[in-house]
């Protein structure tokens, strides 16, 4: 009877509630579809890490060696980028190069973070780790918490992804704010048109070659990502592009869910640090979103004709294609004729390189102390 009754025994508080956690995670993913890519393995992994005795966990669980093998090496999040490199098309950002910056400029809520993390006494470390969940870049997030702060990953995980999955209710209020409804109104060209083939294949070759020269820390980051897009673009491995998009990124989707949901445990879960990463999580995501906004109204200042909508400063985010949409939807809302799709995703791709790039800088930045 006590082998039968054995796991109810064991059973304590700080479990019970992990397991309501991941119910709530699964909830969500079903329930709201948000991120249920990840969010739907975290929850159920949640579940199958807190039952008392689980033979999941441990040092020959399935969980652990899964950790062990694809984020203790940073394997997962590595391939995670090179099916996300495939999904891309960089041509928005192609046919008009300088929004690449509207995307330094939505990193704006990492560097915040970081400061105020530190005043509220995590280690500088910890808080560039905290900070990277500003880049709305789910894996960089993984790669950068494991690197620097392993303890924080599982909230730091959950926090970036809730979040990224959140950016239509985030970001608009944050937008309506800082904008008024004539700049809201605002219309953008687009130019129609494709881009040569050989530009296409030269573009991840040249952003690894010049990212990894000046940030070297951000190669295997920016490397994977690359990778991907070359195999889109190269015109030759189309199966394999294919490949990158649905298999491998699907597959190593869920071994990154099951992954982190095997650090999940209560007593490392449940505490007031906890709280604290998912607020300044959402600080991250508002100093973003205001960082490109405010850097569109600064450079309509020196621009006489052909003003850009301070909207799409918003997309500078890596959480592609959402913050597009949701920029395209306000401006439908103010004028039903203006279409700000395209100049949107220019932006929104940008800002997927630049937050691959801020993830190297604050690899670089904090690495060696």
């Amino acid at each position: 009877m006590s082998t039968l009754f054995g796991g109810i025994l064991a059973l304590q508080w700080q479990q019970l509630v992990m397991i309501l956690i991941g119910l709530v995670l699964i909830y969500l993913a079903i329930a709201k579809k948000y991120e249920p890519t990840l969010l739907l393995p975290i929850g159920f992994g949640t579940i199958l890490t807190n039952i008392p005795l689980s033979t999941a966990i441990g040092p020959h669980g399935p969980l652990q060696v899964l950790f062990d093998a694809g984020i203790a090496t940073e394997l997962f999040p590595l391939l995670i980028f090179i099916g996300i490199g495939a999904m891309i098309d960089f041509t928005p950002l192609l046919k008009n190069p300088s929004m690449l910056l509207f995307g330094a400029a939505a990193q704006l809520g990492i560097f915040v973070t970081l400061a105020v993390a530190t005043l509220l006494g995590f280690d500088l470390k910890q808080a560039g780790a905290i900070g990277i969940i500003g880049a709305a870049d789910g894996p960089t997030s993984i790669y950068v918490a494991n690197r620097f702060a392993r303890e924080l990953l599982p909230a730091i995980s959950v926090a970036a992804y809730s979040y990224m999955a959140l950016v239509p209710i985030i970001q608009p209020p944050i937008i309506k704010l800082l904008t008024s409804r004539e700049e809201r109104k605002i219309h953008m060209d687009y130019h129609s048109g494709d881009v040569p083939q050989v530009i296409k294949i030269v573009f991840p070759i040249a952003i690894t070659l010049i990212a990894g020269i000046f940030v070297p820390a951000s190669v295997a980051l920016i490397g994977f990502l690359m990778f991907g897009n070359l195999l889109r673009e190269c015109g030759v491995l189309d199966n394999l592009a294919k490949s990158a998009q649905n298999e491998l990124a699907n597959i190593v989707t869920i071994f990154l869910g099951l992954s982190i949901a095997s650090t999940m445990k209560g007593e490392a879960f449940l505490r007031p640090q906890t709280l604290l990463i998912f607020v300044l999580g959402l600080i991250a995501f508002i100093f973003d979103t205001a960082g490109g906004v405010l850097f569109a109204k600064l450079m309509n200042l020196f621009r006489k004709h052909n003003k850009i909508n301070p909207m799409i400063g918003a997309c500078g985010i890596s959480a592609f294609p959402m913050s597009a949409r949701v920029v395209h939807q306000m401006g439908q809302k103010e004028d039903p004729f203006n279409f700000l799709l395209m100049p949107a995703v220019s932006v929104n791709v940008g800002g997927q390189i630049a937050s691959v790039i801020a993830g190297g800088l604050i690899l670089a930045l904090l690495g060696n102390l």
